[in-house]
């Protein structure tokens, strides 16, 4: 993945005969240019819009990081032309029926980032990396 990759969008709208209020034609406005990093950061966040995802956070390089349900979960995307393919690596609240609540996300993520951007998004692979019960515990088990 190159982060300086961009993908230029034509506006929609922009082959209309219509006038803008400055009386020029809509078509000589340009193109919206949008990075892959736009892209990965809507998708990580709309990933952790959900209750029951989130990402890592803390560490240093990936050393120490833990599992943290209000940090916003990694995103890579991968562009081609008008069409994107994106990855998001989050953890999970157990239990959580992991196949519903992915695909869950899965949708939520191809529709808000379409929605957002214009992008097409095809495809959308989640990794689930982690699974926390969201409460503290210091590595002792509680007896009843």
């Amino acid at each position: 993945m190159n982060p300086q990759v961009a993908l230029g969008l034509p506006i929609p709208g922009a082959n209309d005969a219509r006038e803008d209020s400055d009386g020029g034609e809509m078509a000589s406005r340009g193109q919206t240019v949008l990075a892959n990093k736009v892209i990965e950061k809507i998708a990580g966040q709309v990933a952790s819009d959900e209750s029951s995802a989130g990402g890592s956070s803390g560490g240093f390089l990936g050393i120490g990081a833990h599992a943290d349900l209000s940090a916003r979960p990694k995103a890579s995307v991968e562009l081609s032309g008008n069409i994107a393919t994106v990855s998001v690596e989050v953890g999970m609240l157990y239990p959580v029926p992991l196949r519903q609540a992915t695909e869950a996300l899965r949708r939520r993520i191809r529709a808000r980032v379409t929605e957002l951007t214009g992008v097409e998004v095809r495809q959308v692979d989640i990794r689930v990396s982690w699974l926390t019960t969201g409460t503290e515990t210091n590595g002792r088990r509680r007896l009843l």
